[in-house]
Formats: C-alpha cells, sequence, structure tokens
C-alpha cells in the first residue's frame, strides 16, 4: 500500500510483544494452571472461565501479570468449589511471581531500529497498558530506556486514552505515528483520532486483543512482518 510518514516527527511504540516478548509468558503459564487443576475440570474448560474471570476483573485490576494472578487463583477456587489445597494456592502464586522474574528477551532487530530512528530525529515514546511496576521493571531491564523522550503507561488504550496524552505531550496528530502488535490496542483507535499505525504481528495474540475480519478489513494500515521493516519507510 501506499503511505507518506513524510510529517512524521513523533513515533509510539508499544511495549509488550512489540519491543519484547511477553504474551508468550502468559500461555506457557496457562498451561502449568490447567495442569495444577486437572482434578477438577478438562484443560478446555479450565481455559474458558480462566478467560472469562480476566474478562469480568479487568474493570478492578486492569492489564497485567499481578491482576492475572488473582485471576487465577479465582478461578481455582470457584473450580474447586473452594476446596483448593494451600499446596495449589502457593504453586499459583509461584507461576506469578515466576512471569515477574522472567527475563526481557527483545524482539529481533528493535534496538538496532531505535537507534537509527532517533539518529534520523524522530522523537520516541513509548505508549503501553499494564501494572507500572512491573512495566519500569521491565523498560530498565531492557536497555532501551536511553532511546525514549517519554514513558507512558496506560489504564487502557482506548481513542480517549490516546487523545489525551498527545494533547498532554502537544504532539500533533498528523505528526505521529504508532507502532504495535495489536490491530485492537495500537492501530484502530489511533486510526479513528486521525493518527497513523503500523501493525506488526506478534505469533501469539491474546483473544481479547483480537479483532473481527471486517474491523480488519475497514481499516487502512502497513502491516510489517517486522519490526526492522520500518527503516524500509522511515530511514
Amino acid at each position: 500500500m501506499e503511505v507518506d510518514y513524510s510529517k512524521i516527527k513523533v513515533i509510539g511504540f508499544d511495549a509488550d510483544d512489540t519491543l519484547w516478548i511477553n504474551e508468550t509468558y502468559f500461555r506457557e503459564t496457562e498451561e502449568h494452571f490447567a495442569s495444577l487443576l486437572e482434578g477438577y475440570e478438562t484443560k478446555n474448560k479450565i481455559d474458558q472461565e480462566l478467560f472469562k474471570m480476566e474478562i469480568k476483573n479487568l474493570e478492578l485490576y486492569g492489564y497485567g501479570i499481578k491482576g492475572f494472578v488473582l485471576s487465577m487463583i479465582e478461578s481455582a477456587l470457584d473450580l474447586s468449589n473452594n476446596k483448593l489445597p494451600q499446596e495449589i494456592l502457593s504453586k499459583i502464586l509461584d507461576l506469578g511471581k515466576t512471569m515477574l522474574r522472567q527475563p526481557v528477551e527483545l524482539l529481533d532487530g528493535v534496538e538496532e531500529v531505535l537507534q537509527r530512528l532517533e539518529q534520523k530525529g524522530y522523537r520516541l515514546i513509548v505508549l503501553t497498558k499494564g501494572d507500572l511496576l512491573d512495566q519500569e521493571r521491565k523498560l530498565e531491564k531492557s536497555g532501551l530506556s536511553k532511546y525514549f523522550h517519554h514513558v507512558e503507561v496506560l489504564s487502557d488504550k482506548k481513542e480517549s486514552n490516546y487523545k489525551n496524552l498527545l494533547e498532554h505531550l502537544e504532539i500533533d496528530v498528523n505528526e505521529f505515528l504508532m507502532v504495535g502488535n495489536s490491530l485492537k490496542s495500537d492501530v484502530i483507535p489511533l486510526l479513528n483520532i486521525g493518527a497513523q499505525a503500523i501493525h506488526i504481528p506478534f505469533h501469539t495474540t491474546w483473544v481479547h486483543e483480537t479483532v473481527s475480519e471486517k474491523e480488519e478489513q475497514e481499516n487502512d494500515y502497513l502491516k510489517l512482518n517486522s519490526i526492522k521493516d520500518l527503516l524500509k519507510y522511515l530511514d
């Protein structure tokens, strides 16, 4: 597709699964969780109930590992009719701690691209959602902080969140480009407020972040296979 990024001065990057691996750890933990509860229900049922619990609790806990752990505990209590052994509860808590201690594994080409874009004079910012402490930890461990002028951890990524933030940072919507792995969170809301966005899919996507085929087709955006491909359009 034809794109024109000549007016772009500020580039926003999602963090999880755009700069570093994240969703993979959630999928692995779900597998362990299902194994812990295999005496109560089938894996399919456990997965379904956990997802429903996560969605129900989003308003209370928001996004991130801590909310995920609380949802696992609540789901386990429900599935066991409140007869969950203390040993399994402890193992669920350990699953969460293991997630929080995971090393930060950058996706291929990330630092090379950020370095080049900074050299070209673009103002780079991080716009992510999730738990503030965890996201700050990951950014520090990533070694990428030096490339970003601003880091914002949003409670959600809706049009109003982006619009308010761009206004607060005095960024002209016509000069802003968002880059992320989620059409629902990183692309469509930006297009709806008049900004531009680039989609770089990750091989695993949380069901809550998927959109319909119709929504995919109705929106005009550039889709890339790798963050390294950004340099073909912005270098």
